[in-house]
């Protein structure tokens, strides 16, 4: 019988002269291979998401992307780009000796599973996708500015310290100050960053927070994607679907899902021949609240 919680494996792979990325295996070594991929960009994996799996049946690998987590540097933005991040999923595949396997991520992780899926097709079993953000300069947008119609008191929190003047770039005054020598001042903008996403992301409001420290990254990293439009030209993915289009998949869509909203998963689904969507009438864009969760678990089981 294996045990809870029961990592198998685990390491860094030196991926060039700047980023050592860190995995673990989780689960049973004999089950089909999952690939785990996080949300931020720059969030890092938790112990708690192994919940989703069954470690009885499954072998998930888990993957701390570029200045994430346990991978180093930590925050890193130098050469951590979209391609990049593909190029090391790549590189943990074939260390892994793994031909093929089931994409499975969330928010941003939706984003970069789909476009491994686009670059590395062959190489792919099928995807779960929970919360789809396709990266485009309108999704950048609304969660700079349109959430605020959602959650008006975490939106004030979010541009209180915005000099009137620079309201109008919100995000590169954040990516200045995210990227300040002054490392007190940078941890003080992360953690406003980060309660603004995380406090946006249950059905109710909530006011939530991260230590500074843990929200250096995912405020850090994503201010760098953002400001860069992900790094990937707008609507790539709907133009570029074709490639995965018979590759079977599961999109898992919470209705009130503030960050990333329905519209975008409709739009992902209608275009995606081979794709099932699930709206959770009582989902929002965290997947550990209840319904989420359970429809996750579910399609894991179906698709597996």
């Amino acid at each position: 019988m294996i045990s809870k919680n029961f990592v198998y494996d685990f390491g860094h792979i030196r991926v060039d002269d700047v980023h050592e990325i860190y995995y673990e295996q989780y689960g049973n070594p004999d089950g089909k291979p999952i690939l785990f991929l996080h949300g931020g960009p720059g969030a890092g994996c938790s112990t708690f998401q192994r919940k989703f799996f069954d470690e009885k049946i499954h072998r998930v690998i888990f993957i701390d992307q570029r200045g994430s987590g346990k991978s180093k540097p930590y925050s890193e933005t130098t050469k951590n780009t979209t391609k990049d991040l593909l190029n090391d999923i790549e590189k943990i595949r074939i260390l892994l000796k793994i031909e093929k396997w089931l994409i499975f991520g969330g928010s941003w992780g939706s984003t970069l599973a789909i476009l491994y899926g686009i670059n590395f097709p062959q190489h792919c079993l099928g995807f779960v996708l929970r919360g789809i953000f396709l990266g485009t300069l309108d999704e950048i947008n609304w969660f700079l500015y349109g959430m605020e119609k959602f959650f008006p008191e975490s939106y004030y929190k979010f541009i209180n310290d915005v000099p009137i003047s620079e309201r109008n770039n919100i995000l590169g005054w954040y990516h200045k100050m995210l990227h300040s020598k002054n490392k007190e001042k940078a941890y003080k903008v992360a953690a406003k960053w980060s309660q603004y996403e995380i406090s946006c992301s249950t059905l109710k409001y909530e006011d939530r927070s991260n230590s500074s420290y843990d929200s250096l990254a995912i405020a850090k990293i994503e201010s760098h994607y953002f400001i860069n439009n992900c790094f990937i030209k707008d609507n790539f993915i709907i133009e570029n679907i074709k490639n995965i289009e018979n590759i079977p998949s599961i999109i898992i869509q919470g209705r009130h899902d503030v960050i990333c909203p329905p519209f975008n998963a409709l739009k992902l689904s209608n275009v995606w021949e081979s794709s099932k969507i699930y709206i959770v009438e009582d989902g929002s864009h965290s997947a550990f609240e209840k319904e989420m969760f359970s429809k996750i678990r579910k399609s894991l089981e179906e698709i597996y």
